[in-house]
């Protein structure tokens, strides 16, 4: 019987998925006020007046929740030795030469060092779009500021935004591309051997399907096996 590890609980699932749809909405209304190729997309918010009106209000509901998760899990987050071990051999891994795998992932925590990097630059990318939407929202903070400074803004939201779908597509295809990866955030479990295989350091026990536990729940004994 396969034997499966608790890697997220259910709030912590609910949260990404919230954070998910949000941005997705906030990205797909900017686009359509970015370029006028891209003005049809106004279309899924009821034309472009409401497009303007709600797209700085789901970004802002898009931080907010991943304020929740930045809460939750910035400290699994944070770079070690381990992590630099993983870059080190992240070549290897990525062409999937023999070996590659195990010397890149031996290092690797809750996360491996590049799913850090993207944790990070969500969490920068975000607090620029955040603090850059106020310079230029209409009718509320606009005037409030020089047409230059909104300029400058504008055009540094435009970057960030730009930098954070990058990095959502670079996070979504890592996730497809390593096979067991999206039931941790649709079930919330992982099973023992994806956990041993690619985090090492933060498994603990492989646990029957019936009875999952956090694999960094505390008095746990480690993986064996």
């Amino acid at each position: 019987m396969t034997r499966f590890v608790l890697r997220y609980r259910d709030g912590e699932r609910i949260n990404h998925w919230a954070v998910v749809v949000f941005f997705l909405a906030s990205a797909l209304s900017g686009l359509a006020l970015f370029h006028p190729a891209l003005y049809f997309l106004s279309g899924l918010f009821g034309g472009g007046p409401w497009d303007r009106i709600l797209h700085p209000f789901l970004g802002v509901l898009a931080v907010l929740l991943f304020v929740g998760m930045f809460v939750r899990f910035w400290r699994a987050n944070l770079m070690d030795d381990g992590d630099r071990r993983w870059l080190r051999n992240a070549g290897r891994l990525m062409r999937n030469e023999p070996g590659g795998e195990v010397a890149a992932e031996a290092g690797t925590g809750k996360y491996n060092a590049g799913q850090k990097i993207v944790f990070w630059i969500f969490a920068v990318c975000l607090l620029v779009l955040l603090v850059t939407g106020f310079l230029f929202w209409r009718p509320w903070f606009a005037d409030a500021f020089p047409v230059d400074v909104r300029r400058a803004g504008a055009l540094l939201h435009a970057i960030a935004a730009t930098v954070m779908v990058v990095a959502l597509v670079v996070h979504v295809y890592a996730a497809i591309w390593v096979k067991g990866s999206v039931r941790a955030m649709t079930r919330g479990t992982v099973s023992a051997g994806w956990a041993r295989r690619h985090h090492p350091r933060w498994v603990a026990p492989a646990v029957a399907s019936d009875t999952p536990r956090r694999a960094d729940s505390p008095g746990v004994p480690p993986l064996t096996g």
